[in-house]
């Protein structure tokens, strides 16, 4: 398709100028053809993934509809989730800074009314919120449609997967009848069908394939696994292809409170999101990730909905999705702006078909994949040590110990025994002799076997019994934290105390609230006269000490670092 910039689709300055600030260069498919339409106040059908610049395309001719001396809602937008209206209404701020006068208020459960209110009594004339919401004010007459030019239903599909669909209809019944309806859509059930014909005049139908998307810029692969290999082989992937930043998707809310748990206590950055997160701790969750504070979020479907960040690095697609309709909105995810990403499944048994499906419906290239070995896994950290230390001593940012060296030096210990010992304890100290790890096997796999029982040795007076075989570790050892945070156990150190008017409830709950870590795992608070003290988890210092530095608490920008070393 031929390629236009948004100059040539018919935007005021004001809109251009907005855009231009935005970063938008060329128009997508979805925008170059649904914009000229929407200008020219047509009803629209438009077919559309994730990531394709939907809310663009929606959002600019809406906002050049708008009569900015009209201090009443003229467009409504309405979205599934709490996350997808912020979002959207962060887009419509944007593309909205050039244009004086135009407002707009997001409207969704969990919010404070007052605040909601207080945005439609002082003008709004973008209104963007979910069903229910938007249901509620109009029964209370907090709302009124009688000016409205234009409504928007974005991710209807989903809204109607939802349960939404009796309040969407009692929404666009109460909307002037002459108005403008634009329906955004992945895909057209006969509810969305039936909708469509009720409350729309001749809509203008655009479809963008599946193929026009950003997928083909995402390097897809999938692996065959047993469902009890799927975590030791999650971390496996994430070590040996050294990823730091993505999103992690499970079939239920407790599939993501248990991975997320585990992958805590294995000392990876992670954090949750699903329907039962209260609104003020998910709008947290999210800003931490969006702030790179969270390394992985690990997310169900409709609770990662709305979520926009431009950088995710990989998608997993822990739980296969359950058609190729949601394989392509989870991995849009990643891949955006013009950058690459990497969508990696775990197939299971006879999900094999069901991936079969999807690679048809995509019509991409998803690859098959050997899982990576224990011995590939351990070379790979080593060259991720040996370049990080290789680093540190060529910019000789590190404190010297000349003198402990000395003194072990004076002991007749080599140097290349003295570095030797000191990386092996660094590593967990496991020693020469630790038990090699078993891999996960690929594929269908039989049940694990029981180990038989050794047979009882019988002692002799030559010769003592054998000691004890060393318990086996676990198929995937923890992610080693910095040397940096092990020197100080698990004492973190805080630039606030009694001066900065802090007390240690205070403290332990900004800790909890900042970083999601339970109030059991900070202990033994000590307030001092300008610092203070925390004992944490160890699997959690590096994801406290990642999410509060720089936040700012008691009108003062936090400092938090291990105990034992000197503040900077």
């Amino acid at each position: 398709m031929e390629k236009k910039l948004f100059s040539e689709l018919g935007l005021s300055e004001a809109l251009l100028k907005a855009v231009e600030k935005a970063g938008y260069e060329e128009a997508t498919p979805i925008q170059r053809q649904t914009i000229p339409e929407l200008l020219a106040g047509n009803d629209l059908v438009g077919q559309s993934q994730t990531g394709s610049g939907k809310t663009a395309a929606f959002a600019l001719p809406a906002i050049e509809r708008v009569d900015p001396a009209l201090e009443k809602p003229q467009v409504l937008i309405l979205c599934p989730t709490r996350e997808l209206a912020m979002q959207v209404a962060t887009e419509v701020a944007k593309l909205a800074s050039f244009k004086p006068g135009v407002r707009e208020v997001p409207i969704y459960g969990g919010q404070s009314y007052d605040r909601q209110l207080r945005g439609l009594r002082d003008g709004a004339q973008i209104v963007i919120g979910t069903p229910g919401r938007i249901l509620d004010h109009l029964d209370r007459r907090t709302l009124s449609l009688k000016h409205l030019k234009t409504v928007i239903l974005d991710e209807a599909d989903r809204m109607l997967d939802m349960g939404f669909c009796e309040d969407i209809e009692k929404v666009l019944q109460a909307a002037p009848e002459d108005r403008q309806s634009v329906f955004f859509s992945a895909t057209l059930p006969s509810p969305i069908v039936r909708l469509i014909k009720s409350f729309s005049h001749d809509p203008v139908h655009v479809q963008i394939q599946s193929r026009e998307l950003t997928v083909p810029k995402i390097e897809q692969e999938y692996y065959e696994v047993d469902r009890r290999s799927k975590l030791d082989v999650l971390c496996r992937l994430i070590d040996v292809k050294d990823m730091n930043y993505g999103i992690i998707f499970c079939a239920t809310k407790t599939m993501v409170d248990d991975l997320t748990e585990t992958l805590q206590a294995r000392g990876y950055l992670a954090d949750k999101l699903h329907g039962d997160i209260a609104q003020n701790q998910r709008e947290k969750v999210i800003d931490r990730f969006r702030h790179k504070r969270v390394e992985f979020l690990v997310a169900t479907d409709v609770a990662a909905r709305g979520l926009d960040v431009d950088d995710v690095e990989v998608v997993f697609n822990y739980d296969l999705p359950h058609d190729g309709e949601d394989y392509v909105h989870r991995i849009g995810r990643t891949g955006r702006a013009g950058r690459e990403g990497r969508a990696i499944t775990f197939v299971a048994g006879r999900e094999i078909y069901r991936m079969q499906n999807i690679m048809r419906f995509t019509g991409a290239k998803i690859r098959r994949m050997r899982v990576p070995t224990l011995e590939e896994v351990g070379r790979q950290k080593e060259n991720q040590f040996f370049n990080h230390l290789r680093d540190t001593l060529e910019a000789g940012a590190y404190k010297r110990y000349d003198d402990l060296v000395d003194r072990l030096l004076e002991q007749q210990y080599s140097p290349t025994d003295i570095a030797s010992a000191l990386i092996d304890y660094i590593n967990g100290g496991r020693g020469a002799d630790a038990p090699k790890e078993t891999a996960p096997k690929e594929g269908n796999q039989p049940k694990r076997e029981t180990p038989s029982k050794p047979e009882k040795q019988v002692e002799t007076a030559d010769e003592p019994p054998p000691p004890p075989a060393p318990a086996p570790e676990p198929e995937t050892p923890k992610r080693q934290l910095p040397a940096a945070l092990r020197i100080g156990e698990q004492t973190l150190v805080f630039n606030l105390g009694r001066d900065h008017q802090i007390s240690a409830e205070d403290l332990t709950q900004f800790i909890v609230e900042t970083t999601g870590v339970g109030r059991a795992s900070v202990s033994n608070i000590q307030i001092r006269t300008k610092r203070s003290y925390a004992d944490v988890d160890r699997a959690a210092m590096a994801r406290v000490i990642q999410a509060t530095t720089g936040v700012v608490f008691k009108k003062r920008k936090v400092r938090c670092e291990a105990a034992s070393e000197t503040p900077q």
